[in-house]
């Protein structure tokens, strides 16, 4: 269940940096509502993953998926670039992720 909270956390932490997008194009409270909320659930089921989960793996896999997915809906939703570099650093983010889940 830890790990699911730990997914939870990262999707709300991409959404909230999809949602920062918006709130700097429209700059209504709608916008702004949405990205509070959706930061506020992603600390909130971070905290529910680290009453088990070591605090190092949960805030590198959730920074890796915010990070990671945050570039991702960047490239699907705002045309920015998709160069294999590019790609290949997002690899290695969520990569590294892995990689501490895996040594702890």
């Amino acid at each position: 269940m830890n790990w699911i909270y730990l997914i939870l956390a990262g999707m709300f932490e991409m959404t909230g940096v999809l949602l920062i997008n918006k709130y700097n194009q429209s700059r209504s409270w709608r916008s702004l509502t949405l990205l509070i909320t959706s930061f506020g659930l992603s600390f909130l089921f971070l905290s529910l993953a680290m009453k088990i989960l070591p605090m190092g793996t949960a805030y590198a896999v959730w920074t890796g998926i915010g990070a990671s997915g945050g570039a991702i809906l960047g490239m699907i939703f705002y045309n920015e670039p998709r160069n294999l570099m590019r790609i290949l650093c997002i690899g290695l983010v969520l990569g590294s992720a892995v990689g501490l889940k895996l040594a702890s």
